[in-house]
């Protein structure tokens, strides 16, 4: 059966009435306005009745719905039940708060419906001036590529790719990593992400390949430890060939000492790559960007500028010092992809030249608006703040008896716990507690076989009346729990 082709053009996903999409449009864009605007009237973070939830195990739409009919849908069931980091009181895990702004950039980016990819056009060079803007950042050369993926496990990945080809040479795309891969060899520290792992296994080289190198009492890398494993490696056969320093630990916000590795990476020939999730971009602020020192020395960077960069999700980045050994990892010529001197197919060079995605959004646009609008002075100010309430934190947990603080405080990520007899066990739930009531969104990790409360402050919103509140609720649901636990003891040992 063919499709019919009537001259009115009546398949079209256009609109018969433009006005009535209009309006529904301002509708829709004046309720997200309101919804960032009156955030702190909403709870941070609520469970998901079954009820709701269902609504979500429907069968695949065969007929149209009215677009009023389905963003109700949005707004009765989605909205109230987002993860909440646009809230001041998300304070679980490393996420950016996002702005107005970028989301008014992401409308933007999605009417233009650009295909980053490649091809001679304005959205491509928009990308190419955040990677200009970037170079700025970390004092890299003119030569140094950059490119927008999805988050910085994916540039993890892709630094780990470019570092790959960059040992075993251009040949091992088309030959495999053969009996010199197997002996590639990489480093980090016990304290660094997953991802780095994942990405050693996405690589074919394996997660035994990688070392975890102990941390000092800071939780950075023990560079001395790292130089010693690097010979017994060398001495046993292998070939060292990547170090990845952390620039914000994912646990507590450590700083490795850049410097230091950077300097070691030298001496010993490997790739230096830091991954700076949301540590990285601390270099905007005049205060912070001392601690980084060593960072302009790597041969790559990952980042997220929807971390600390207030950009919404998604919007990672990874930038590499050699543009020809990045592309040397990635490009890969097709008649389909024939570059000309002229028209829409001119440019020698197109973004995926330099990563696994032919077809890419336009990521760029809403890092560029946020940039341009806000300054990167202003985001300097806004991650020095974030620090400075990370710091009153800790000043609230060691004045209060009843609470712990469980490690030092590097950057915005705050570890600490209610004292209690069983106190994994009690903290567990004062999380889950106070993530059920709304009030706050705090994570947990585990620190030296202690559970610990993890409060991670990235939000531009977040100020000192939500730092108390979050204090306030670990003294209430500690107390109860607590007591709970006390009791619970108690008729054990009665029976």
């Amino acid at each position: 059966m063919t499709a019919s082709l009537s001259p009115e053009g009546s398949e079209t996903l256009d609109p018969r009435e433009w006005d009535e999409l209009r309006a529904q449009g301002h509708r829709m864009l004046d309720d997200m306005i309101d919804y960032i605007a009156n955030i702190r009237e909403r709870p941070v973070w609520q469970p998901i009745p079954d009820a709701v939830r269902a609504e979500f195990r429907a069968e695949l739409p065969r007929k149209p719905s009215g677009l009023a009919d389905v963003y109700r849908d949005f707004t009765d069931f989605v909205v109230p039940y987002a993860t909440g980091n646009v809230h001041p009181g998300f304070m679980g895990w490393v996420h950016g708060g996002g702005s107005a702004v970028g989301m008014l950039a992401e409308m933007l980016a999605a009417g233009l419906n650009a295909n980053l990819g490649g091809r001679d056009h304005m959205p491509i060079e928009v990308e190419r001036q955040i990677v200009v803007w970037t170079r700025q950042m970390f004092g890299f050369p003119s030569a140094a590529s950059g490119i927008f993926v999805t988050g910085t496990s994916m540039a993890n990945l892709m630094a780990v790719l470019v570092a790959r080809t960059d040992a075993l040479g251009r040949l091992s795309r088309q030959r495999g990593i053969g009996e010199a891969g197997a002996l590639l060899t990489a480093y980090t520290s016990k304290a660094a992400h997953g991802c780095i792992t994942k990405a050693m296994e996405i690589a074919g080289l394996g997660s035994e390949a990688l070392r975890c190198i102990a941390v000092d009492e800071c939780h950075r890398i023990d560079v001395a430890a790292l130089r010693d494993r690097i010979r017994r490696d060398r001495a046993a056969g292998r070939m060292p060939f990547l170090v990845v320093a952390s620039a914000g630990t994912v646990d507590i916000g450590a700083i490795d000492d850049l410097k230091a590795v950077a300097g070691l990476c030298r001496e010993e020939d490997l790739w230096f790559h830091v991954d700076g999730a949301f540590g990285a971009l601390a270099i905007l602020s005049e205060t912070l960007a001392p601690r980084l020192a060593g960072i302009e020395h790597a041969d790559s960077i990952a980042l997220d500028f929807h971390k600390w960069g207030q950009v919404p999700y998604d919007a990672g980045f990874l930038m590499v010092r050699n543009g020809d050994k990045h592309r040397d990892a990635f490009a890969a010529p097709a008649a389909y992809l024939r570059r000309e001197t002229r028209g829409l197919a001119a440019g020698a060079q197109w973004p995926c030249d330099l990563g696994p995605d032919l077809s890419r959004g336009f990521r760029a646009l809403k890092t560029w608006f946020t940039l341009k609008t806000y300054g990167a002075d202003r985001l300097g100010a806004v991650i020095a703040r974030c620090c400075a309430l990370a710091k009153y934190l800790e000043g609230r947990i060691l004045a209060e008896p009843r609470l712990e603080l469980l490690a030092p405080v590097n950057l915005n990520i705050v570890c600490f716990r209610y004292r209690a007899d069983d106190a994994d066990k009690v903290n567990r739930e004062v999380v889950v507690n106070i993530q059920e009531a709304g009030i706050a969104a705090p994570s947990t990790t585990v620190l030296n076989d202690k559970l610990a409360i993890r409060a991670a402050i990235v939000n531009h919103r977040t100020d000192v009346a939500d730092v108390d509140r979050l204090v306030s609720a670990v003294l209430e649901f500690g107390a109860r729990r607590a007591a709970d636990s006390r009791a619970q003891v108690g008729q054990s040992l009665a029976v």
